[in-house]
């Protein structure tokens, strides 16, 4: 049944033989990685004939040349399914309807824990099939340069960000762009404006990415929704990536759900972000330029100013923040006919002197840039909406002075995040903040030493395996003097760096805190124990039996888990969705750029 279903996924018969043994190979050792197989025929799927090629190439990146931490974290216990779904599978199906996927996939459930203690399986809930779906996509449809796809995907929900009932601010930026869009979303929905707000990326919910008047979408919402647009690709034949299904998702969910205004945030770059098929923002908004994704968007300011200048549409007006090449981004305005570029001081008035965060370096206060910058694009939106209010019956909704001051008062979870959890009848101050390259983690401490000049700090730090694993480590070091003051986490995502890799790379370290996580260790909701829960918690206590305060930074897959050991109550997607959340993210559609910069 095995080589029935190989030769039937193989190329022409000139070819096939040695497909077949390569596909024999990979099947034989993925026998021994559990679910993948069942999720890999779930996502070709979608994409009806292209399902050979995706099948042969996604095989050969994701398990010839090794599945890395996402393979050995799925082997738990799941060895009899697959063997399951190689027996029944005579012929493999390689065009699979949305009710055969449900089905074929109705026997697929995850490990939990019983009142006796012994492991039993659970179903997977369809937003769980759906949403892992989604996370392994680009294991099976590679990156294709341009917006033809997302074109063609927002022209098949009726294009909705382009109808004229929809007010929307695009927002691109090296930094802050998540800030302001945040900021942005956050006033119009205290002036009574029904908001949606696109973001990313996530900490503890995939459903945060899509956010309806400050709540992310329900489960049920992205069932429905994200089935449509999966309809749509089989039936199209459109081999969209993950960033454009969750793009889609977006557009369709805030068109079915009646909101009025959409605060945009871009993935990365501008130019070819799945965000930029909108034609007629209200507003492109851009707050930062710096170097950054070097190799995709440029290695100098410049060429990276023209990537996120690729927002500005004719006729439009663009704002942009004060750390930018000025004169690059208002030659692009000029040459894509906006309608006017604008600086937050042309509609703030002359500039305050700026809040400064003395360091090593002297940093300028970034949420008070991101404030600045939100508050000069709410002005200029209220233009565009007054505009609209003669175009249409609605009733304009002043956002008053007062009401802006309120609203970007609001900060991003995990930038700078401070709250005090209660030990044993004392309160630990706790800092949560995503700094996670030099730049960042410098900017960390100066305004731990301006905030907090006197306190004593315990770190939990973890990173991303492509991140300056010495130089960041040393930074942090430097700073606390002992290294037993630190405590080295990894985080369960296949991007995380171990902590052998940190150790490694800072012989230094070996006298911190640290665990090396058991993949098979789970916990009754069915999520690995990692180093993080362990060390958070350790270090929550040591921070309130020594009086210190406790900072947890670095890498954004770390935060989930820490959120969750501090108590803190929000939505978080179960281990069935963590354990493949990332899977293809080294080829994802963010990876995008050209050599030809327009």
């Amino acid at each position: 049944p095995i080589s029935s279903c190989m030769l039937r996924c193989t190329m022409p018969p000139s070819s096939s033989l040695p497909l077949t043994l390569l596909c024999l190979a990979v099947v034989q050792s993925f026998a021994l990685q559990s679910t993948l197989f069942a999720d890999s025929s779930i996502a070709m799927a979608s994409y009806g004939t292209r399902g050979t090629t995706i099948f042969r190439s996604a095989f050969v990146r994701s398990f010839v040349g090794g599945g890395g931490r996402l393979t050995r974290r799925a082997t738990h216990n799941n060895r009899s399914n697959t063997q399951h779904l190689f027996r029944s599978s005579s012929s493999f199906p390689l065009h699979l309807s949305s009710s055969t996927m449900r089905s074929s996939s109705s026997s697929t459930s995850s490990p939990e824990e019983s009142a006796n203690g012994v492991k039993e399986q659970r179903e997977w809930s369809n937003y769980e099939k759906l949403v892992r779906k989604l996370y392994m996509t680009n294991l099976f449809n590679p990156v294709k340069l341009g917006l033809e796809n997302m074109d063609k995907l927002h022209k098949s929900i009726g294009s909705p960000m382009d109808q004229p009932d929809i007010s929307v601010i695009h927002i691109a930026g090296s930094n802050g762009k998540g800030s302001v869009a945040l900021k942005t979303a956050n006033t119009l929905r205290l002036a009574d404006y029904k908001v949606g707000l696109f973001v990313s990326p996530h900490i503890s919910s995939f459903r945060e990415r899509i956010q309806i008047n400050g709540e992310p979408l329900s489960e049920a919402q992205v069932e429905k929704y994200l089935k449509e647009i999966y309809d749509i690709c089989e039936e199209q034949e459109i081999p969209a990536t993950f960033f454009e299904v969750t793009t889609a998702l977006a557009f369709r969910a805030f068109a079915q759900e009646g909101v009025e205004v959409v605060v945009l945030e871009t993935g990365l770059g501008g130019r070819l972000d799945a965000t930029n098929v909108i034609k007629h923002p209200a507003l492109s908004i851009i707050t930062s330029i710096g170097l950054e994704h070097t190799r995709i968007l440029g290695d100098t300011v410049e060429l990276i100013a023209l990537e996120k200048g690729g927002i500005i549409k004719e006729g439009r007006p663009v704002l942009v923040g004060n750390n930018v090449p000025f004169e690059t981004l208002k030659q692009c305005a000029e040459e894509k006919k906006a309608s006017q570029i604008y600086q937050c001081e042309d509609l703030l008035g002359p500039e305050e002197e700026q809040i400064m965060i003395e360091g090593k370096e002297t940093f300028e206060d970034y949420d008070a840039e991101n404030s600045k910058i939100s508050k000069a694009g709410l002005i200029l939106l209220q233009f565009h909406l007054a505009e609209q209010t003669f175009d249409t019956d609605k009733t304009l909704k002043i956002i008053l002075p007062d009401t802006i001051d309120a609203g970007v008062k609001i900060r991003p979870p995990c930038r700078f995040e401070e709250m005090d959890i209660k030990v044993d009848e004392k309160n630990a101050r706790v800092i949560l903040d995503v700094a996670h390259n030099p730049q960042a983690i410098d900017y960390l401490i100066a305004k731990l030493r301006a905030n907090y000049p006197t306190a004593n700090q315990r770190i939990v730090v973890g990173m991303s395996a492509d991140k300056d694993l010495k130089y960041c480590t040393n930074i942090l070091l430097d700073y606390v003097s002992d290294p037993s003051k630190l405590h080295l986490v990894e985080a369960s995502h296949p991007r995380a760096a171990s902590i052998s890799s940190i150790l490694e790379a800072n012989p230094k370290l070996s006298d911190s805190h640290y665990e090396v996580p058991q993949a098979d260790d789970l916990n009754k909701d069915g999520r690995d124990v990692s180093s993080v829960s362990t060390q958070v918690q350790k270090a929550l206590k040591l921070a309130t039996e020594n009086n210190e305060m406790l900072v947890v930074c670095g890498s954004v897959f770390i935060m989930a888990d820490a959120r969750e050991t501090l108590g803190i109550v929000e939505p978080r997607d179960s281990a069935v969705i963590a354990e493949v959340a990332g899977a293809g993210m080294r080829n994802s559609q963010e990876n995008f750029s050209d050599s030809k910069k327009n």
